[in-house]
């Protein structure tokens, strides 16, 4: 079943009692049972519902996985996956993440007794030193939040299975329409649904995608001993927008490496970060591991002022300034204050997220208003 096929069919079948075409809202937070232990799968909605499970057979389904689970946010799903670990292990992730992650991971679980490493993982060497006897997970994102790095995902699980490491992705920019991470050999795939999957900035949801047996029971008890489940009625408004992510993220790439070079001429844009560029530090990993290069832009002003670069998102009329990404409509977001706020200054600085850094989630309008737009906005630079 090709990709098109698997977003509006993947892992579902009709509703049996009624042959309802979509999949219901289940809202119930209890089944009955004939006598005690005995009931048809279903006992509490905190372990099992109809609609979560649907939606987590869809999200396996698109990313070529056994076994899908849907969170209360993308959040929640990394929580679920540093879980597994224990005080003492040592987690290594990429130096350049979202901003929550690396909030979860250096103000939550470190005072748990979980030691994080963060490493470029572009230079192989960095990574293979600081691997020691006690590492046992490597997180990264591919393409990265917010300067659109790319990272070989082939080289990466290659050196992770030599040390008997898991490895993780979170592959919410990217969706699996242009990347499926498990068939480059990663064990966990991490979406946050709130974006391209949703696609309608209308729910909040994560999602966790494996293939091994014992991870998905692992991952299932600690979803259910933990809590942070998706309700039914997000469920299924995630279902509704996966069965249009293909055509979806066709007109997000197309607007995107549109965009993307429209900034790369203009005369008051110093940098532009795109994959989809030939002039992208990684674009040849990209091109080699992806199908399209997906609808976030990020670049930066000449003018390096924060007032320059305020003026600019102050002067959007179709472009919404907000938090997020990955809707219909698009988003201009500014890393420094938005997304990573909570990463140190110093920190921000040295991997490039300065105040002149913008974040341009690309929507699927007519691509000729989002540069009239763009356009419109860097006059007042």
């Amino acid at each position: 079943m090709k990709f098109n096929t698997k977003a509006i069919h993947g892992g579902q079948q009709h509703e049996p009692t009624t042959g309802s075409v979509m999949t219901p809202i289940f809202q119930t937070s209890t089944y009955v049972q004939q006598s005690p232990g005995k009931h048809k799968g279903y006992e509490y909605s905190r372990s099992e519902n109809p609609t979560r499970d649907a939606l987590e057979k869809a999200c396996a389904s698109i990313e070529n996985g056994n076994y899908g689970f849907a969170f209360s946010s993308g959040m929640a799903a990394t929580d679920c996956v540093m879980r597994l670990f224990n005080p003492g292990d040592e987690i290594i992730a990429g130096e350049h993440i979202y901003g929550g992650s690396y909030r979860m991971f250096t103000q939550l679980f470190e005072k748990y007794g979980l030691k994080f490493t963060f490493v470029n993982m572009n230079d192989t060497r960095s990574l293979i030193d600081a691997i020691t006897e006690k590492t046992k997970l490597i997180w990264l994102e591919t393409p990265t939040n917010p300067l659109l790095k790319i990272v070989d995902i082939q080289v990466i699980t290659s050196i992770a299975k030599k040390n008997n490491i898991l490895t993780a992705i979170d592959n919410t920019f990217a969706t699996p329409y242009n990347q499926r991470p498990l068939e480059m050999g990663a064990d966990i795939v991490m979406h946050s649904v709130t974006k391209y999957l949703g696609g309608h900035s209308d729910i909040v949801m994560g999602a966790l995608i494996v293939n091994n047996e014992k991870l998905a029971n692992d991952l299932h008890f600690i979803q259910f001993a933990a809590g942070a489940i998706a309700g039914p009625m997000d469920c299924f408004l995630a279902l509704r927008g996966i069965k249009t992510l293909a055509l979806r993220m066709q007109r997000h790439n197309e607007n995107g490496i549109t965009v993307a070079h429209f900034l790369n001429k203009h005369p008051k844009v110093e940098t532009v970060y795109y994959p989809g560029l030939q002039s992208h530090e990684n674009h040849e990993i990209a091109k080699r591991q992806m199908k399209g290069y997906g609808g976030v832009v990020s670049f930066k002003l000449k003018n390096k002022t924060q007032e320059a670069t305020f003026r600019m998102l102050e002067n959007f009329k179709v472009i919404t300034l907000a938090e997020s990404l990955g809707g219909v409509e698009s988003l201009v977001n500014h890393p420094v204050t938005m997304t990573h706020a909570s990463v140190p200054v110093q920190e921000r600085e040295r991997l490039g997220i300065t105040v002149s850094l913008i974040r341009l989630s690309v929507g699927i309008e007519d691509v000729e208003d989002l540069i009239e737009d763009i356009d419109h906005a860097l006059e007042f630079i």
